[in-house]
């Protein structure tokens, strides 16, 4: 059977079902590493190597979303916004996007993370994300759009707005 056959007898309804599958296994990876790291060595060292991680990821992560989308070199606000909304983990998080009134911004807000939930659920203190979102979404957005800064409004553990989990703004510099 080729490899793709499978795939291709899925309904929508079932790809869908698979990917959000996939999330959720990619994510479980990703805390399971963690925490192993953060049981063994304490939560600075497992962030550190969380942000090494995310350096390398959230780019490669970025430039095969571009290509997908086949966005062009610099698609703006407008691409970045499509490319977060296909990110591996966007499908089993609640997000929302606000376009600024003048068209060189774009606040992206994180209104239910399922990494928190868990940790909540488990009685984990929450992860100090901030650190490493800055390189993710920074990292991001550059790969998209080398115009493209971003700024924490809010993550935790320096939380601003507590109506989400975190948010970022996003600026097209010309």
């Amino acid at each position: 059977m080729n490899r793709n056959d499978l795939l291709s007898s899925l309904s929508k309804g079932e790809l869908i079902s698979l990917i959000e599958a996939y999330s959720k296994n990619w994510l479980a990876m990703d805390g399971v590493w963690f925490q192993s790291v953060e049981r063994k060595f304490g939560m600075d060292e497992a962030m550190y190597h969380d942000c090494e991680a995310w350096k390398v990821y959230t780019a490669t992560e970025a430039r095969r979303i571009k290509a997908f989308l086949g966005l062009p070199e610099r698609p703006g606000l407008e691409g970045l916004a499509k490319a977060l909304q296909l990110r591996f983990y966007a499908h089993i998080n609640k997000q929302d996007f606000v376009f600024g009134e003048d068209g060189r911004t774009l606040t992206y807000r994180m209104v239910d993370c399922f990494v928190q939930t868990a940790r909540k659920r488990k009685g984990m203190e929450f992860h100090p994300c901030k650190s490493v979102g800055v390189i993710e979404y920074s990292g991001f957005a550059r790969t998209i759009d080398d115009r493209i800064a971003c700024q924490c409004i809010s993550c935790y553990p320096e939380m601003t707005d507590e109506s989400c989990c975190c948010a970022w703004k996003f600026t097209l510099n010309e």
